[in-house]
């Protein structure tokens, strides 16, 4: 038998992983699904909570869930680990998840549900644990073929997606307060205002919410100038280096900069953390 001639191979690589980390938006898509609601927080008697599940693209999509752990850095970043670091808890061991096969047809929409279980072993702090929703490669690859004609060479690139969200179980009374240090206003690249901070948690319990930074002029006139919703600080970290692009338009060499932390509007009202940068 005579061998392939070496101008004429193909070469398929049906797998391109996007693993995603959701924690900001209000509801993330990532290849063409909808996860909703981005959180799953256990706390008080609730037992069960449903996630919508919705497929908005033109071609039927199948999703495996499972549950996987990560580390978050203190620039907010995260890492898969697969043992927990000091004073850090999983959460899988006490979920169930039903079902952990989902497929979509184009449009179609379908509700998962994640429950809590042997409660009776829950020790009093956090827990966490990340659902993770990863795409299924279809039979039929749909990926982009690119051909090189001089070669006879042709590359199937397929993206499978995977997104994944926190699941937290809460257990005992809440020990968590926040403060921000370390405020520090510096312009990028000579013209984009920014915010340099340091956000800290010491307490039980992780704690999530949104950043607001108000510029307070020398005659009391309040302009917002930038916002960052979702900004989490998850246990056992400590503190999260964060640094956000303020906008244009005030005078940033008087008054003085407000920065609060509080928690979002759907949740119980709260005020984590205020603290006032002088700018003059």
């Amino acid at each position: 038998m005579q061998a392939p001639s070496p101008s004429k191979f193909i070469v398929r690589f049906f797998f391109i992983f996007f693993p995603i980390i959701v924690h900001t938006a209000e509801i993330k898509a990532q290849g063409n699904l909808l996860v909703n609601p981005k959180r799953v927080v256990f706390e008080g008697k609730n037992r069960v909570i449903s996630l919508n599940l919705a497929n908005t693209g033109t071609d039927t999509a199948s999703y495996n869930i499972s549950l996987v752990q990560y580390r978050m850095k203190e620039n907010g970043s995260f890492e898969e680990i697969s043992q927990p670091d000091s004073l850090q808890r999983f959460a899988d061991k006490f979920l169930r998840i039903f079902p952990r096969t989902v497929t979509l047809g184009p449009n179609e929409a379908q509700v998962v549900k994640v429950q809590l279980t042997r409660t009776n072993l829950l020790l009093p702090g956090e827990y966490r644990s990340h659902l993770y929703f990863r795409a299924v490669h279809a039979e039929k690859p749909l990926g982009q073929i690119f051909k090189d004609t001089s070669k006879n060479i042709s590359i199937s690139l397929n993206p499978v997606f995977g997104i994944s969200i926190p699941v937290i179980i809460r257990s005992g009374e809440t020990l968590t307060k926040a403060d921000i240090t370390n405020i520090q206003y510096q312009m990028e690249g000579g013209d984009t205002p920014q915010l340099k901070m340091q956000i800290n948690r010491d307490g039980n319990f992780s704690i999530y919410g949104d950043l607001t930074i108000t510029h307070v002029s020398p005659q009391g006139k309040n302009t917002l100038i930038g916002i960052a919703k979702g900004i989490s600080i998850y246990t056992p970290n400590s503190k999260r280096l964060f640094v956000i692009n303020l906008n244009k338009g005030v005078n940033y060499h008087a008054g003085k900069i407000k920065v609060e932390y509080a928690a979002q509007p759907d949740a119980k009202p709260e005020t984590f953390a205020k603290v006032y940068l002088n700018l003059n």
